[in-house]
Parts: structure tokens; sequence; C-alpha cells
């Protein structure tokens, strides 16, 4: 698939996002190999550049600090049934006789790490302190205890592609703009990690939200084309968790390849987040959150497979360690990501000699709806392209 396939308004939330993610992703590889100093966009707001800023620095220490266990995720991934939710303790007693992490007891982690396979796939990344307080404000959403679902665009249960997918009912309502607004800059940062975490799934999420731009438009679906145009994250979905103990489980609905990203904020101790498939604990595959003393909030973003499939786009795969880190790196998983055109710059075909307004950032194009609009208008008598209905489908993007 062409990687000039994703365009992405530029009144859209998820511009600046993309904006966020490029300069996190610069500044990772900037102090990962001793680079120049990186000058980001004016487009980004202080306060957005200090949060990623944060965000590079801890991903560079969970860079450098791997912690190697014995499982092979892919493996380990195929011997779990759809059916498997993680409740059933003696099952999961045998599955872990089955493929021991390679470490006795539960180990714990408190300091920024990557867990990485026999194989050198990244299976997590733990990247405690990575939100400034100006973000951890934005997330900070009350202390009621409950779980919103958000989601511009997801099927219901049991209509996984039998039907158009919907807005989630949390953003049907008129307050929709203002939530989404308030969780714009949470989004940004989640985004940017995944940015460095899975460049690969990061492209394939942004892929899937500007096709499902376009059919929102053509299929006309309802409210849609406005909520995505406020959703600034590559994740298609949200769940915010306020103040609730969760048991160990298996999210069977996830990508197993892809992340999901749990980020927690709110004043409490004492709280961690447990992963008994791998033997580990993290100090705040399977896992469960303890209660701690005081008032958490968690962020769970997370991709559903279903949307993609509705929106054409292609699996990812696992994300792997750089061959110059582990030397037991997969070099066919390396090659797949190089080969899929998702990380590199030669294959985007620069737009801008050709309709002003367009620009590439990467692998993506940036599009101004008004230049493009006067532009379209210009060449109407040549090609046919400033007929009354194209420019409403270009409105309502807007």
């Amino acid at each position: 698939m062409s990687t000039c396939d994703i365009k992405i308004w530029r009144t859209w939330a998820l511009a600046i996002t993309h904006e966020a993610g490029a300069y996190t992703e610069q500044k990772f590889n900037a102090e990962k190999t001793g680079g120049e100093p990186v000058i980001p966009s004016p487009n980004l707001d202080t306060d957005l550049v200090m949060a990623c800023d944060r965000l590079a620095d801890v991903l560079i220490k969970a860079y450098k600090n791997p912690i190697k266990i014995q499982i092979d995720i892919a493996r380990y991934s195929k011997l779990i049934s759809p059916k498997n939710t993680g409740h059933n303790e003696e099952k999961e007693e045998k599955l872990l006789e089955r493929c021991p992490p390679g470490h006795e007891g539960t180990k714990v982690v408190d300091k920024p790490a990557t867990i990485i396979d026999v194989s050198g796939t990244i299976i997590a990344w733990y990247l405690p302190d990575a939100l400034t307080k100006t973000t951890q404000g934005s997330e900070n959403v009350g202390s009621t205890p409950g779980c919103i679902n958000l989601s511009p665009a997801w099927f219901q249960q049991g209509h996984e592609n039998l039907s158009d997918p919907e807005v989630s009912a949390s953003l049907k309502g008129p307050s929709s703009e203002n939530i989404l607004k308030a969780i714009a800059r949470p989004a940004a940062i989640a985004s940017a990690a995944l940015r460095v975490m899975h460049p690969q799934q990061y492209f394939a999420g942004l892929r899937a939200l500007s096709h499902l731009g376009d059919k929102a438009v053509s299929k006309e679906l309802p409210q849609m084309p406005e909520t995505l145009q406020y959703w600034a994250s590559v994740f298609n979905s949200l769940s915010i968790i306020s103040n609730r103990e969760t048991p160990n489980h298996r999210d069977h609905l996830s990508i197993p390849e892809c992340f999901d990203i749990l980020t927690t904020v709110g004043n409490y101790s004492n709280a961690r987040m447990s992963m008994p498939s791998l033997q580990l604990e993290f100090r705040i595959v399977r896992h469960g959150v303890d209660g701690g003393e005081g008032d958490r909030i968690a962020w769970a973003w997370y991709m559903r497979d279903s949307v993609h499939i509705y929106a054409g786009v292609p699996s990812c795969g696992w994300a792997m360690v750089e061959g110059h880190i582990l030397s037991t790196a997969s070099r066919s998983g390396l090659r797949k990501v190089r080969h899929s055109g998702l990380r590199t710059d030669t294959n985007v075909k620069n737009m801008n000699s050709h309709i002003p307004g367009l620009g590439t950032q990467n692998n993506v194009q940036v599009i101004d709806p008004h230049m493009l609009r006067a532009e379209l208008r210009a060449r109407q008598p040549a090609v046919g392209l400033g007929t009354q209905k194209n420019e409403k489908d270009i409105d309502s993007y807007m």
C-alpha cells in the first residue's frame, strides 16, 4: 500500500498530534545517537513541547534499560484462545509452566525499562514519571468511581464489520466537542510515545483514521466527520477508569502485535500493575491493577482491529529492537518494518509542486482545506474538480 494515502486535514486535531509525534521521535533519535539539537515546530505550544521533551527523556531511559525474558511472545500469543479471558487461574498456571519467563518469582520493576523477548520483540515499555504536571492535570477527570469509553468509530458488540461503525455514545451529546478538546493533550502524548515505541502501529492507526474520514463523508455517517475533526489520537478507542481495581485479565479484542497504552494519574500510593504471565510487577499479556491509597485515574488507549479492517488497513508486525542493540533480534521482522515503507521518507510523493497547501510530513499529507479549495476552483474549467458537490465534501471536514 502506498505511504502517500495518509491524508490528514490541517483543521484536524490529529495534525498537531502528528507534529508532536515527529518532534518526539526526532528528540529520541538525537539523544540516542548524539545528534544535533532538535527545533520543535512553531505549531506546538510551550506546554506540549515540554511534555514531549519529558517523554523523549523517559523513552531514552527505558530504551537503555532492556529487561530480557525467555518467552517467545509470537508463539505465546498463538497458544491463547480468544475465549481465554485470563480469569481461570488453573489454566494460567499451566500456561506459565509451558512458557516460563526465565526468572524465579515476581520481579518488581520501578525504573524506566523495555521488556524484550528471546527474538528481540519488545513486549512492553515502562515509563514512570513520563507525564508533566500539565498533562496530568488534563487527565484528572474527577474521583467518582466508574468507566467511560470514547471512540470516533467503533462497532456495537456482535456487529463487527456487519454494519458501519458509530461514534461512541459518550461523544454523541452536546458536550462532545468540549470532551475531545479536554483530552487532546493526553491524546497527543500517548500518540507521540507510540511513534517511538512502534512506528508501524502508529502509521497504521493514522492511516485508519484518514480512511475513516473519507468513509464518514462518502457514506454520510452521523456525527463522525465532526468527531474526527477533534479526535487527537492515533488510537481509535479510549477508556477512562476512575478509582477501580481490576482483576487479572486478558484483553482479547486488542491486536496481539500492537501496544495498548495505559497512563495513570492521581494522588495515590502503593498502586501497582501486575503481569503474572511474565512474572513482572510494575510500580505505579494478562494484567491487573491493585488498589492503592488515594484517588487514581487510568487512561487506556487501544486500537480495535475490526475498525482497521473496515478502514482497509493491513495488520502490522511486532515492534522489534534494532539489530545493534540485541544480536538476537529477528532480521525478518526488521526487514518487514523497513520494506513496509512506514519508516522511510524516500517513498513520499511531494505534492507541493502540484497543489499549494499540500505538505508532506514523513508519510503523511497534511492538507489545508482553504488552499485546496482555492486550487480546485481555479482548475474547474480544465478538470471539473470545482463542483458544488466536491466543495461540500471538503467543507464537511472543517
